[in-house]
């Protein structure tokens, strides 16, 4: 049975920083792509960043370009989203998602979000001015 746990989510001011983390079981990080979607209130769920089984690639939507990092551990079946330089647009419930890859992270991230067939439940980012 795979479940994905996400944390590391919570309120932050404008400008700061947060590290989400997402502990998968029943998942083999290197075979599966990894991602982070994010949703907020009245808005579509869309791609933040994707990366890779094996991590050497990796997919960032223009949003996230430049102020958040993916990362990943297959040893510890842990995905990581270093998120920099919050403004209030990155409000959302952030989710973590896999998929036994079938094909490239710029796919999976700029496709529908139905792609990838596990989830977590998401965690709350609040970044407040």
């Amino acid at each position: 049975q795979v479940q994905l746990l996400e944390s590391g989510g919570g309120s932050v001011q404008v400008g700061g920083s947060l590290r989400l983390s997402c502990a998968a079981s029943g998942v083999t990080y290197s075979v599966y792509t990894m991602a982070w979607f994010r949703q907020a209130p009245g808005k579509e769920r869309e791609g933040v960043s994707c990366t890779s089984s094996s991590g050497g690639s990796a997919y960032y939507s223009a949003s996230a370009k430049g102020r958040f990092t993916i990362s990943k551990d297959n040893f510890k079946n842990t995905l990581y989203l270093q998120m920099d330089s919050l403004k209030p647009e990155d409000t959302a419930m952030y989710y973590c998602a896999a998929d036994l890859e079938k094909t490239g992270p710029i796919q999976y991230c700029s496709g529908p979000w139905q792609q990838f067939e596990y989830w977590g439940r998401g965690v709350l980012v609040t970044v407040s001015s």
